[in-house]
Protein backbone atom coordinates (compact mmCIF):
# COMPACT_ATOMS: atom_id res chain seq x y z
CA UNK A 1 0.00 0.00 0.00
CA UNK A 2 1.81 3.41 -1.33
CA UNK A 3 1.99 6.09 1.43
CA UNK A 4 0.12 9.39 0.74
CA UNK A 5 2.40 12.56 0.65
CA UNK A 6 2.67 13.98 3.43
CA UNK A 7 2.35 17.38 5.23
CA UNK A 8 5.59 17.41 6.35
CA UNK A 9 5.55 21.17 8.08
CA UNK A 10 2.33 20.07 9.60
CA UNK A 11 2.90 16.69 11.75
CA UNK A 12 6.52 17.80 12.37
CA UNK A 13 5.92 18.99 16.11
CA UNK A 14 3.77 16.27 16.59
CA UNK A 15 6.53 13.42 15.31
CA UNK A 16 9.10 15.21 17.30
CA UNK A 17 7.21 14.54 20.35
CA UNK A 18 6.19 10.88 19.71
CA UNK A 19 9.89 10.32 18.44
CA UNK A 20 11.73 11.39 21.54
CA UNK A 21 13.37 8.59 24.11
CA UNK A 22 11.41 10.33 26.47
CA UNK A 23 7.69 9.69 25.58
CA UNK A 24 8.21 5.73 25.92
CA UNK A 25 8.98 6.51 29.80
CA UNK A 26 8.43 3.40 31.76
CA UNK A 27 4.71 2.48 32.27
CA UNK A 28 3.50 3.99 29.55
CA UNK A 29 -0.09 3.14 28.46
CA UNK A 30 1.47 2.84 24.75
CA UNK A 31 4.43 0.78 26.02
CA UNK A 32 4.23 -2.97 25.11
CA UNK A 33 5.08 -4.00 28.16
CA UNK A 34 3.20 -6.88 27.40
CA UNK A 35 0.59 -8.49 30.05
CA UNK A 36 1.01 -11.02 32.17
CA UNK A 37 -0.20 -15.20 32.62
CA UNK A 38 -0.15 -17.98 30.62
CA UNK A 39 -1.77 -16.97 27.92
CA UNK A 40 -1.19 -13.34 27.61
CA UNK A 41 -0.13 -11.54 23.98
CA UNK A 42 0.45 -7.92 23.81
CA UNK A 43 -0.34 -6.57 20.02
CA UNK A 44 0.45 -3.86 18.09
CA UNK A 45 -1.97 -2.35 15.70
CA UNK A 46 -3.57 0.83 13.85
CA UNK A 47 -6.91 2.38 15.20
CA UNK A 48 -7.33 3.06 12.03
CA UNK A 49 -8.73 6.59 13.07
CA UNK A 50 -11.90 4.84 14.72
CA UNK A 51 -13.85 5.62 17.47
CA UNK A 52 -14.97 4.11 20.21
CA UNK A 53 -18.09 4.41 22.34
CA UNK A 54 -18.32 6.30 25.83
CA UNK A 55 -16.72 3.90 28.49
CA UNK A 56 -14.94 2.06 25.65
CA UNK A 57 -11.07 2.12 24.19
CA UNK A 58 -9.02 -0.48 22.53
CA UNK A 59 -9.08 -2.77 25.19
CA UNK A 60 -12.14 -2.57 27.15
CA UNK A 61 -15.26 -3.90 24.52
CA UNK A 62 -17.44 -6.26 23.70
CA UNK A 63 -15.58 -7.41 20.45
CA UNK A 64 -12.28 -7.90 22.01
CA UNK A 65 -13.85 -9.46 25.41
CA UNK A 66 -15.69 -11.49 22.65
CA UNK A 67 -12.10 -12.32 21.30
CA UNK A 68 -10.24 -13.19 24.72
CA UNK A 69 -13.38 -15.48 25.62
CA UNK A 70 -13.46 -17.41 22.38
CA UNK A 71 -9.43 -17.72 22.41
CA UNK A 72 -8.48 -17.97 26.21
CA UNK A 73 -6.31 -15.31 25.76
CA UNK A 74 -5.77 -12.04 27.54
CA UNK A 75 -4.70 -9.38 24.80
CA UNK A 76 -3.23 -6.01 25.89
CA UNK A 77 -3.76 -3.85 22.64
CA UNK A 78 -1.37 -0.88 21.67
CA UNK A 79 -2.37 1.55 19.68
CA UNK A 80 -0.19 4.74 18.33
CA UNK A 81 -1.58 7.52 16.54
CA UNK A 82 -2.40 6.83 12.88
CA UNK A 83 -0.83 9.92 11.80
CA UNK A 84 2.56 8.77 12.70
CA UNK A 85 1.62 5.30 13.02
CA UNK A 86 5.28 3.36 11.25
CA UNK A 87 7.42 6.26 13.28
CA UNK A 88 6.04 4.81 16.31
CA UNK A 89 6.60 1.22 15.08
CA UNK A 90 10.17 2.07 14.33
CA UNK A 91 10.16 3.80 18.14
CA UNK A 92 8.99 0.31 19.53
CA UNK A 93 11.20 -1.44 17.61
CA UNK A 94 14.30 0.07 18.78
CA UNK A 95 12.95 0.21 22.13
CA UNK A 96 14.16 -3.45 23.47
CA UNK A 97 10.56 -3.78 25.09
CA UNK A 98 9.13 -5.30 21.32
CA UNK A 99 5.31 -6.42 22.08
CA UNK A 100 4.35 -10.16 21.04
CA UNK A 101 2.75 -9.05 17.56
CA UNK A 102 2.99 -5.56 15.10
CA UNK A 103 0.70 -5.11 12.40
CA UNK A 104 1.87 -2.77 10.09
CA UNK A 105 0.68 -1.51 6.09
CA UNK A 106 3.35 -0.66 4.87
CA UNK A 107 5.36 -3.39 2.84
CA UNK A 108 8.40 -1.26 2.94
CA UNK A 109 8.63 -1.16 6.79
CA UNK A 110 8.25 -4.91 7.08
CA UNK A 111 10.66 -5.31 4.26
CA UNK A 112 13.09 -3.08 6.51
CA UNK A 113 13.03 -4.79 9.11
CA UNK A 114 12.69 -8.35 7.72
CA UNK A 115 16.22 -7.92 6.02
CA UNK A 116 17.41 -7.17 9.93
CA UNK A 117 16.59 -10.83 10.78
CA UNK A 118 13.72 -9.07 13.27
CA UNK A 119 10.97 -11.47 12.73
CA UNK A 120 10.71 -14.77 13.20
CA UNK A 121 9.83 -17.94 10.59
CA UNK A 122 5.70 -18.73 10.75
CA UNK A 123 5.91 -21.80 8.26
CA UNK A 124 5.50 -24.27 11.28
CA UNK A 125 3.60 -22.27 13.59
CA UNK A 126 1.16 -21.95 10.47
CA UNK A 127 1.60 -26.13 10.20
CA UNK A 128 0.36 -26.02 13.79
CA UNK A 129 -1.78 -23.79 14.99
CA UNK A 130 -3.29 -21.83 11.81
CA UNK A 131 -5.19 -23.96 9.76
CA UNK A 132 -7.93 -21.36 8.77
CA UNK A 133 -5.17 -19.04 8.18
CA UNK A 134 -3.80 -21.66 5.23
CA UNK A 135 -6.74 -22.56 3.68
CA UNK A 136 -8.48 -18.67 3.47
CA UNK A 137 -4.89 -17.05 2.07
CA UNK A 138 -4.19 -18.20 -0.87
CA UNK A 139 -0.83 -19.52 -1.98
CA UNK A 140 0.41 -16.63 -4.52
CA UNK A 141 -0.07 -14.40 -1.21
CA UNK A 142 1.98 -16.11 0.80
CA UNK A 143 4.55 -16.17 -1.87
CA UNK A 144 4.38 -12.30 -1.01
CA UNK A 145 5.65 -12.57 2.36
CA UNK A 146 8.09 -15.21 1.93
CA UNK A 147 12.16 -14.35 2.13
CA UNK A 148 14.80 -17.05 1.47
CA UNK A 149 12.26 -19.71 1.27
CA UNK A 150 10.04 -18.82 4.21
CA UNK A 151 7.14 -17.22 5.25
CA UNK A 152 7.59 -14.17 8.26
CA UNK A 153 3.98 -12.45 8.03
CA UNK A 154 0.33 -13.15 7.85
CA UNK A 155 -0.72 -11.19 5.22
CA UNK A 156 -4.22 -9.41 5.12
CA UNK A 157 -6.12 -8.67 2.35
CA UNK A 158 -7.66 -5.96 0.30
CA UNK A 159 -11.03 -6.69 -0.07
CA UNK A 160 -11.80 -3.69 -2.04
CA UNK A 161 -8.70 -2.89 -5.15
CA UNK A 162 -9.14 0.35 -6.15
CA UNK A 163 -10.99 3.61 -4.66
CA UNK A 164 -12.30 6.05 -6.76
CA UNK A 165 -15.27 6.66 -9.64
CA UNK A 166 -16.67 9.79 -10.70
CA UNK A 167 -20.06 11.40 -9.34
CA UNK A 168 -22.43 14.25 -10.50
CA UNK A 169 -25.02 16.02 -9.45
CA UNK A 170 -27.27 15.48 -12.54
CA UNK A 171 -30.22 18.27 -11.51
CA UNK A 172 -27.34 20.79 -12.08
CA UNK A 173 -26.16 18.78 -15.39
CA UNK A 174 -30.47 19.44 -16.24
CA UNK A 175 -30.36 23.11 -15.03
CA UNK A 176 -27.44 23.81 -17.14
CA UNK A 177 -28.75 21.68 -20.07
CA UNK A 178 -25.46 19.67 -20.30
CA UNK A 179 -25.38 15.78 -20.98
CA UNK A 180 -22.92 13.98 -18.99
CA UNK A 181 -19.46 14.81 -19.71
CA UNK A 182 -17.13 11.39 -21.06
CA UNK A 183 -14.03 13.00 -22.62
CA UNK A 184 -11.78 15.03 -20.70
CA UNK A 185 -12.42 17.89 -22.90
CA UNK A 186 -16.33 17.34 -22.22
CA UNK A 187 -15.45 17.02 -18.19
CA UNK A 188 -13.04 20.85 -18.58
CA UNK A 189 -17.03 22.09 -19.81
CA UNK A 190 -19.08 21.04 -16.88
CA UNK A 191 -16.54 22.21 -14.78
CA UNK A 192 -16.45 25.43 -16.12
CA UNK A 193 -20.29 25.48 -16.38
CA UNK A 194 -20.45 24.15 -12.88
CA UNK A 195 -18.00 27.09 -11.40
CA UNK A 196 -19.20 29.94 -13.31
CA UNK A 197 -22.59 29.67 -14.44
CA UNK A 198 -24.37 29.53 -11.36
CA UNK A 199 -25.50 25.74 -11.73
CA UNK A 200 -27.78 25.70 -7.77
CA UNK A 201 -29.40 28.97 -9.05
CA UNK A 202 -28.89 30.96 -6.02
CA UNK A 203 -27.69 33.71 -8.13
CA UNK A 204 -24.34 33.87 -6.25
CA UNK A 205 -20.50 32.85 -7.40
CA UNK A 206 -20.48 30.32 -4.59
CA UNK A 207 -19.98 26.59 -6.51
CA UNK A 208 -17.29 24.58 -7.17
CA UNK A 209 -16.25 23.44 -10.23
CA UNK A 210 -14.17 20.30 -8.74
CA UNK A 211 -12.48 19.33 -5.55
CA UNK A 212 -9.53 17.12 -5.05
CA UNK A 213 -7.52 16.69 -1.85
CA UNK A 214 -4.20 18.08 -0.16
CA UNK A 215 -1.82 15.80 -1.90
CA UNK A 216 -3.29 15.01 -4.99
CA UNK A 217 -6.40 12.90 -3.83
CA UNK A 218 -9.50 12.11 -5.81
CA UNK A 219 -7.32 13.14 -8.78
CA UNK A 220 -6.89 9.68 -9.83
CA UNK A 221 -9.09 8.99 -13.01
CA UNK A 222 -7.79 12.44 -14.38
CA UNK A 223 -4.22 10.73 -14.77
CA UNK A 224 -5.93 8.04 -15.83
CA UNK A 225 -7.19 9.34 -18.75
CA UNK A 226 -4.00 9.77 -19.43
CA UNK A 227 -2.79 6.28 -19.26
CA UNK A 228 -0.71 6.76 -16.27
CA UNK A 229 -1.05 6.52 -12.37
CA UNK A 230 1.89 8.42 -10.37
CA UNK A 231 3.61 6.04 -8.65
CA UNK A 232 2.58 2.78 -10.87
CA UNK A 233 4.78 0.91 -12.79
CA UNK A 234 3.66 0.08 -16.77
CA UNK A 235 5.53 -1.61 -19.50
CA UNK A 236 6.76 0.53 -22.32
CA UNK A 237 8.99 -1.02 -24.92
CA UNK A 238 9.57 -4.38 -22.60
CA UNK A 239 10.67 -2.49 -19.84
CA UNK A 240 9.09 -1.15 -16.62
CA UNK A 241 9.26 2.44 -16.11
CA UNK A 242 7.44 4.37 -13.41
CA UNK A 243 4.44 6.41 -14.39
CA UNK A 244 5.06 9.14 -12.13
CA UNK A 245 8.45 10.11 -14.43
CA UNK A 246 6.06 9.26 -17.23
CA UNK A 247 5.43 12.40 -20.01
CA UNK A 248 1.82 11.36 -19.41
CA UNK A 249 2.01 12.06 -16.51
CA UNK A 250 3.18 15.58 -17.07
CA UNK A 251 0.52 16.09 -19.63
CA UNK A 252 -2.08 15.55 -16.52
CA UNK A 253 -0.40 17.83 -14.37
CA UNK A 254 -1.14 20.49 -17.22
CA UNK A 255 -4.82 19.64 -17.28
CA UNK A 256 -4.87 19.93 -13.79
CA UNK A 257 -2.77 23.09 -13.35
CA UNK A 258 -4.99 24.56 -16.30
CA UNK A 259 -7.93 23.77 -13.89
CA UNK A 260 -6.93 25.38 -11.05
CA UNK A 261 -5.16 28.61 -12.82
CA UNK A 262 -8.87 29.25 -14.25
CA UNK A 263 -9.74 29.20 -10.65
CA UNK A 264 -12.23 25.69 -11.84
CA UNK A 265 -10.38 23.75 -9.76
CA UNK A 266 -11.20 24.27 -5.56
CA UNK A 267 -8.40 27.11 -4.78
CA UNK A 268 -8.06 25.60 -1.06
CA UNK A 269 -7.58 21.93 -2.35
CA UNK A 270 -3.82 21.98 -1.05
CA UNK A 271 -5.70 22.32 2.30
CA UNK A 272 -8.44 19.83 2.13
CA UNK A 273 -8.60 16.80 4.22
CA UNK A 274 -11.28 14.29 3.86
CA UNK A 275 -13.55 16.48 6.31
CA UNK A 276 -13.11 19.50 4.24
CA UNK A 277 -14.39 17.38 1.00
CA UNK A 278 -17.58 15.74 2.91
CA UNK A 279 -18.32 19.37 4.28
CA UNK A 280 -18.60 20.91 0.78
CA UNK A 281 -19.93 18.06 -0.37
CA UNK A 282 -22.67 18.23 2.07
CA UNK A 283 -23.30 22.02 1.79
CA UNK A 284 -23.92 22.08 -1.78
CA UNK A 285 -21.00 23.43 -3.23
CA UNK A 286 -19.61 20.57 -4.91
CA UNK A 287 -21.73 19.27 -8.17
CA UNK A 288 -18.64 16.80 -9.98
CA UNK A 289 -15.78 14.87 -7.46
CA UNK A 290 -14.10 11.50 -7.95
CA UNK A 291 -15.68 9.88 -4.99
CA UNK A 292 -14.79 6.83 -3.23
CA UNK A 293 -17.46 3.75 -3.18
CA UNK A 294 -18.72 4.52 -0.18
CA UNK A 295 -19.28 8.21 -0.68
CA UNK A 296 -22.75 7.48 -1.52
CA UNK A 297 -23.81 6.60 1.76
CA UNK A 298 -21.60 9.86 3.29
CA UNK A 299 -21.45 13.05 2.06
CA UNK A 300 -23.69 12.72 -1.05
CA UNK A 301 -26.12 11.22 1.39
CA UNK A 302 -25.89 13.57 4.00
CA UNK A 303 -26.00 16.61 0.71
CA UNK A 304 -29.55 14.53 -0.25
CA UNK A 305 -30.71 15.12 2.84
CA UNK A 306 -29.93 18.69 3.42
CA UNK A 307 -30.94 19.56 -0.25
CA UNK A 308 -33.73 17.00 -1.13
CA UNK A 309 -33.65 17.88 -4.75
CA UNK A 310 -30.30 16.91 -5.05
CA UNK A 311 -29.95 14.22 -7.55
CA UNK A 312 -26.22 12.61 -7.97
CA UNK A 313 -25.48 10.30 -10.56
CA UNK A 314 -22.39 7.60 -11.54
CA UNK A 315 -20.12 9.40 -14.40
CA UNK A 316 -17.75 7.25 -17.22
CA UNK A 317 -14.08 7.25 -16.26
CA UNK A 318 -13.04 11.00 -18.19
CA UNK A 319 -11.43 9.50 -21.13
CA UNK A 320 -8.25 11.00 -22.83
CA UNK A 321 -6.89 12.18 -25.82
CA UNK A 322 -5.70 8.22 -27.04
CA UNK A 323 -8.86 6.78 -25.52
CA UNK A 324 -7.08 6.01 -21.80
CA UNK A 325 -9.21 6.10 -18.89
CA UNK A 326 -9.22 4.19 -15.91
CA UNK A 327 -8.10 4.36 -12.29
CA UNK A 328 -5.86 3.21 -9.73
CA UNK A 329 -5.68 0.13 -8.04
CA UNK A 330 -4.77 -1.00 -4.89
CA UNK A 331 -2.24 -4.02 -3.71
CA UNK A 332 -3.93 -7.31 -2.99
CA UNK A 333 -2.24 -7.14 0.56
CA UNK A 334 -3.31 -4.69 2.45
CA UNK A 335 -1.39 -5.64 5.86
CA UNK A 336 1.24 -7.13 7.54
CA UNK A 337 1.18 -9.31 10.98
CA UNK A 338 4.45 -10.35 12.22
CA UNK A 339 5.77 -11.60 15.12
CA UNK A 340 9.03 -10.31 16.35
CA UNK A 341 12.35 -12.56 17.54
CA UNK A 342 11.85 -13.05 20.85
CA UNK A 343 8.62 -13.15 21.54
CA UNK A 344 7.99 -16.14 24.15
CA UNK A 345 4.55 -17.71 23.24
CA UNK A 346 4.36 -16.95 19.10
CA UNK A 347 1.54 -19.91 18.72
CA UNK A 348 -0.70 -17.60 21.05
CA UNK A 349 -0.33 -14.64 18.08
CA UNK A 350 -1.35 -17.37 15.34
CA UNK A 351 -4.43 -18.92 17.59
CA UNK A 352 -5.39 -15.24 18.20
CA UNK A 353 -5.21 -14.48 13.89
CA UNK A 354 -6.34 -17.94 13.29
CA UNK A 355 -9.16 -16.93 14.79
CA UNK A 356 -9.88 -13.47 13.23
CA UNK A 357 -10.34 -15.63 10.49
CA UNK A 358 -12.33 -18.42 10.88
CA UNK A 359 -15.34 -16.33 12.58
CA UNK A 360 -15.10 -13.47 10.00
CA UNK A 361 -18.94 -13.55 9.86
CA UNK A 362 -19.00 -12.17 13.63
CA UNK A 363 -16.37 -9.78 13.23
CA UNK A 364 -16.73 -8.39 10.13
CA UNK A 365 -20.51 -8.04 9.97
CA UNK A 366 -21.19 -7.59 13.91
CA UNK A 367 -22.76 -9.50 16.24
CA UNK A 368 -26.26 -10.91 14.76
CA UNK A 369 -29.00 -9.36 15.67
CA UNK A 370 -27.88 -7.03 17.29
CA UNK A 371 -26.23 -5.27 14.28
CA UNK A 372 -27.98 -7.48 11.89
CA UNK A 373 -30.59 -9.64 11.45
CA UNK A 374 -31.94 -12.42 8.63
CA UNK A 375 -35.22 -11.31 7.29
CA UNK A 376 -37.23 -12.66 4.72
CA UNK A 377 -33.74 -14.14 3.34
CA UNK A 378 -32.26 -11.08 3.12
CA UNK A 379 -29.99 -9.08 5.46
CA UNK A 380 -31.11 -6.18 7.29
CA UNK A 381 -28.36 -4.30 9.12
CA UNK A 382 -29.38 -1.91 12.24
CA UNK A 383 -27.27 1.83 11.04
CA UNK A 384 -27.10 3.24 14.47
CA UNK A 385 -25.07 -0.25 15.82
CA UNK A 386 -23.54 -0.46 13.02
CA UNK A 387 -21.92 2.63 13.17
CA UNK A 388 -21.48 2.62 17.15
CA UNK A 389 -19.76 -0.66 16.60
CA UNK A 390 -17.46 0.03 13.98
CA UNK A 391 -14.34 0.09 15.64
CA UNK A 392 -14.46 -3.96 15.51
CA UNK A 393 -12.81 -3.56 12.28
CA UNK A 394 -9.57 -2.64 13.74
CA UNK A 395 -9.54 -6.11 14.81
CA UNK A 396 -10.79 -7.69 11.98
CA UNK A 397 -9.02 -6.43 9.69
CA UNK A 398 -6.01 -7.49 10.88
CA UNK A 399 -6.74 -10.65 8.88
CA UNK A 400 -9.00 -9.83 6.20
CA UNK A 401 -10.34 -12.26 3.41
CA UNK A 402 -12.27 -11.32 0.57
CA UNK A 403 -15.75 -13.70 0.58
CA UNK A 404 -17.92 -12.67 -1.75
CA UNK A 405 -20.90 -13.50 -1.29
CA UNK A 406 -21.22 -12.24 2.34
CA UNK A 407 -19.79 -8.94 1.05
CA UNK A 408 -22.48 -8.34 -1.64
CA UNK A 409 -25.03 -9.27 0.92
CA UNK A 410 -23.24 -6.87 3.60
CA UNK A 411 -23.20 -3.54 1.12
CA UNK A 412 -27.18 -4.58 -0.02
CA UNK A 413 -27.89 -4.16 3.97
CA UNK A 414 -26.54 -1.19 4.31
CA UNK A 415 -29.14 0.69 2.06
CA UNK A 416 -29.42 1.85 -1.43
CA UNK A 417 -26.33 3.37 -1.59
CA UNK A 418 -25.25 1.64 -4.96
CA UNK A 419 -22.06 0.56 -2.59
CA UNK A 420 -21.73 -2.96 -4.59
CA UNK A 421 -22.16 -1.25 -7.71
CA UNK A 422 -19.64 1.27 -7.41
CA UNK A 423 -17.30 -1.30 -6.27
CA UNK A 424 -17.69 -3.36 -9.46
CA UNK A 425 -17.42 -0.34 -11.28
CA UNK A 426 -13.91 0.75 -10.17
CA UNK A 427 -12.89 -2.85 -10.36
CA UNK A 428 -13.46 -3.13 -14.18
CA UNK A 429 -11.66 -0.32 -14.68
CA UNK A 430 -8.32 -0.61 -12.47
CA UNK A 431 -4.87 0.22 -14.54
CA UNK A 432 -2.95 -2.94 -13.30
CA UNK A 433 0.39 -2.52 -11.73
CA UNK A 434 2.74 -4.30 -13.26
CA UNK A 435 5.31 -4.85 -10.58
CA UNK A 436 3.59 -6.96 -8.37
CA UNK A 437 6.72 -7.82 -5.79
CA UNK A 438 7.84 -7.60 -1.98
CA UNK A 439 9.75 -3.99 -1.96
CA UNK A 440 13.52 -4.12 -3.82
CA UNK A 441 16.30 -3.22 -1.42
CA UNK A 442 16.31 0.08 -3.25
CA UNK A 443 12.40 0.53 -2.43
CA UNK A 444 13.26 0.55 1.43
CA UNK A 445 16.41 2.74 1.10
CA UNK A 446 14.91 5.64 -1.16
CA UNK A 447 11.28 5.35 -0.74
CA UNK A 448 10.96 8.15 1.54
CA UNK A 449 13.26 10.53 -0.75
CA UNK A 450 11.32 9.78 -4.40
CA UNK A 451 7.88 10.56 -2.28
CA UNK A 452 8.95 13.70 -1.10
CA UNK A 453 10.41 14.63 -4.38
CA UNK A 454 7.01 13.67 -5.54
CA UNK A 455 5.60 16.62 -3.82
CA UNK A 456 6.23 19.09 -6.27
CA UNK A 457 3.12 18.02 -8.63
CA UNK A 458 1.16 19.83 -6.05
CA UNK A 459 3.01 22.85 -6.56
CA UNK A 460 2.77 22.60 -10.13
CA UNK A 461 -0.99 22.31 -10.54
CA UNK A 462 -0.72 25.60 -8.55
CA UNK A 463 1.27 27.14 -10.82
CA UNK A 464 3.70 28.42 -8.45
CA UNK A 465 6.40 26.03 -10.33
CA UNK A 466 6.28 26.22 -14.18
CA UNK A 467 5.07 22.99 -15.66
CA UNK A 468 8.45 22.43 -17.03
CA UNK A 469 9.59 22.08 -13.48
CA UNK A 470 8.13 18.34 -14.32
CA UNK A 471 11.64 17.66 -16.24
CA UNK A 472 14.23 18.54 -13.49
CA UNK A 473 11.63 16.21 -10.91
CA UNK A 474 12.49 13.16 -13.22
CA UNK A 475 16.15 14.23 -13.52
CA UNK A 476 16.00 14.20 -9.86
CA UNK A 477 13.63 11.34 -9.37
CA UNK A 478 16.53 9.36 -11.45
CA UNK A 479 19.52 10.43 -9.57
CA UNK A 480 17.99 10.03 -6.26
CA UNK A 481 17.40 6.30 -6.18
CA UNK A 482 14.67 6.21 -9.29
CA UNK A 483 17.20 4.40 -11.38
CA UNK A 484 18.07 1.86 -9.05
CA UNK A 485 14.91 1.50 -8.14
CA UNK A 486 14.35 0.68 -11.54
CA UNK A 487 16.92 -1.73 -12.25
CA UNK A 488 15.97 -3.98 -9.07
CA UNK A 489 11.76 -4.05 -10.76
CA UNK A 490 13.20 -4.81 -14.14
CA UNK A 491 15.20 -7.85 -12.97
CA UNK A 492 12.38 -8.97 -10.83
CA UNK A 493 10.20 -8.15 -14.00
CA UNK A 494 12.48 -10.22 -16.43
CA UNK A 495 12.25 -13.32 -13.79
CA UNK A 496 8.42 -13.64 -14.06
CA UNK A 497 8.87 -13.57 -17.47
CA UNK A 498 11.44 -16.30 -17.70
CA UNK A 499 9.19 -18.65 -14.69
CA UNK A 500 6.14 -18.01 -17.23
CA UNK A 501 8.06 -19.74 -20.22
Amino acid sequence: MRRPIRTSAALAPLAAMLLCAGCLSAGSPTEPNGPSGPRAISIVINNLGLSFPEGMDENENPYLAYIEQRTDLDIQVITPPPEVYEERLDVIMSSGKLPDMLHTYEAVWFDNYLKQDAFMPLDDLLAAYGPNLLERIPDELWDRVRYNGQIYAIPSLNEVIGDELMYVRKDWLDRLGLEPPETLEEYYEVIRAFTLNDPDGNGKRDTIGLMMMFDLGRSAPFFGAFGVQPGMWLERDGQLVNGSILPETKQALAYLAKLYREQLLDQEFPLNLQSNLYEKVENGMVGLFSATWYDTRGPIAANKRREPEAEWIKLPYPVGPKGHSGVKGKDQVRGYNVIPVGTAHPELVIQFLDFIVSDYKNLKLGFEDEIWRMENGRMVTDFDMHDKHLYRGIYQSLVDVPDAELFKQRLDSLGDFNLYDNIMTIHEHILPNAFYGAPTPAMSKYDRTLEELQEVFVRIVMGIEPLDTFDRFVADWRAQGGDEVTAEVNAWYRKQQEEAQ
